[in-house]
């Protein structure tokens, strides 16, 4: 069973406009690439460069989009918890936070100690599919050692498919061979790791964007193309001119991705928000932003069949209070319901993505098995008509004791942190919110983590190389 409706903001006869339009752009403004290497490149296959400018034809565009898999296997240390990327839909840990919070210590600078403890919790997850990325940027270890210190506690406390981070080449491809040493195989053979990449909008990718999407692409691995614009300051004040400039600097990406290595799998990825105005700052709690990511999702989903990720569950409030509810879960069922691939920013998420709550992490959960529950929408069968049982009863009795209800009680949907006891039984077990409880549940899952998930042998390999690179 699946739910009938998708949520879509355009007509299907808006898609060839806005592609149309985003190929005027490639072919007359185009994209400046800050990289000699990646420019050469680009000539070599026949783009026109002027000076750091690079002009993509609609023919490379559109061969370049028929390269892109439409899905693709993320295959992960542990093989059983592998998925496919362009069916269903997947969640990702956070990323970017830098701050962390909880009951006990309030807001505070994250540390690798709470970066390893998300990894823990997204392991322990049953709705987290995949792991890694920088669900909080630890400020206690030193900045040109981050990554190794971030790719060891995700590969020590996790057996998912891994997430990396752009940083410099070094940090790319070190990363990647960390990756390769857990996985104990090359990975050109497979999918194993994926990473984001913004580009410098309006209309630019930087050298270490660059540099790290030709580190990934040259071994297969996965590119998530991701701007980050905001309406009204690196792009359009209108929604749809900004969803224009976002499907531009996507396709800039994609094609320089397929002319590197045809056929590596791509993520058409919508981060983009709308500003608010009054300071020129990001927000992420307002209704309008997913509207216009998801003319991209439109685009990426039916017009390109590709897979995408969007941005969705991000809010402005400070704490986890009423505004962090419902702004979360306004942004998780229009991403949800627009057909994401994957979701991101959905995972404890907290001061438009400044801070990673531990409560909040727990909170979020419930609210992803609630979407996903609405997303399965409604069984429609003889069985399910329940003809029998209504006949059987006629107009009296209760269907708490018939036999019908006995076989399928256990199916009904039950939440994992809410409370659904009458006021006086809530009462009796102590008159614990939820934020409390989320407290005490997360608290649980850290305390019965194992200390590592890798073989000894496997840590030490790991370790000396880290020492080896360190810079």
């Amino acid at each position: 069973m699946v739910l009938k409706t998708k949520l879509e903001v355009i007509a299907q006869e808006d898609y060839q406009m806005i592609h149309d339009a985003s190929i005027k752009i490639l072919e007359e403004t185009g994209v400046a690439f800050h990289s000699e290497e990646a420019l050469e490149i680009c000539k070599h296959h026949g783009a026109r460069v002027l000076g750091n400018t690079v002009y993509f034809t609609r023919k490379m565009v559109e061969e370049a989009i028929k390269e892109c898999p439409k899905t693709f296997s993320w295959t992960a240390r542990n093989a059983e918890k592998s998925v496919t990327v362009g069916e269903g839909f997947l969640i990702q840990p956070n990323l970017g936070p830098v701050f962390i919070q909880d009951l006990d210590r309030g807001k505070r600078a994250a540390t690798l100690e709470d970066f390893s403890n998300i990894q823990k919790l997204c392991q322990y997850s049953d709705v987290v599919h995949l792991v890694g990325s920088i669900p909080v940027n630890p400020g206690d270890v030193p900045q040109n050692e981050k990554h190794l210190h971030i790719i060891y506690e995700t590969l020590k406390n996790t057996d998912k498919p891994v997430i990396g981070h752009t940083g410099y080449r070094y940090e790319a491809r070190e990363t990647l061979d960390m990756v390769e040493i857990a996985l104990g195989r090359k990975l050109e053979h497979g999918h194993y790791v994926g990473v984001a990449i913004n580009p410098l909008s309006p209309l630019s990718y930087s050298r270490d964007a660059l540099e790290t999407i030709m580190e990934y692409a040259n071994r297969n691995q996965i590119v998530f193309l991701a701007p980050c614009i905001m309406a009204g300051v690196s792009g359009p004040i209108t929604l749809l001119g900004t969803a224009l400039l976002q499907n531009v600097e996507i396709l800039a990406g994609l094609t320089f991705i397929q002319l590197i290595n045809p056929g590596n799998p791509v993520l058409y990825s919508i981060a983009s928000n709308t500003a608010y105005m009054k300071t020129g700052s990001f927000i992420g709690g307002n209704p309008e932003g997913l509207l216009m990511d998801i003319i991209n999702l439109q685009m990426g989903l039916d017009y390109y069949k590709v897979p995408t990720r969007i941005l969705a569950g991000i809010t402005d409030a400070k704490v986890v209070d009423c505004q962090a509810g419902y702004e979360t879960m306004q942004n998780l069922m229009l991403g949800v319901l627009g057909g994401g691939h994957i979701v991101v920013q959905c995972m404890g998420v907290l001061d438009a993505i400044m801070t990673t709550s531990y409560e909040k992490f727990i909170i979020d959960e419930e609210l992803i098995k609630r979407m996903i529950r609405i997303k399965q929408g409604v069984e429609v069968s003889e069985e399910e008509l329940a003809i029998a049982a209504i006949q059987e009863l006629g107009h009296k009795g209760s269907y708490l004791t018939h036999e019908s209800t006995f076989e399928k009680f256990r199916s009904r949907w039950m939440p994992t942190i809410s409370t659904c006891e009458s006021y006086m039984d809530w009462e009796a077990a102590g008159s614990k919110d939820v934020v409390v409880r989320a407290n005490r549940k997360y608290k649980k899952i850290l305390g019965e983590a194992p200390a590592t998930l890798l073989e000894k042998d496997l840590e030490k390999s790991l370790k000396e190389y880290m020492n080896i690179v360190k810079k």
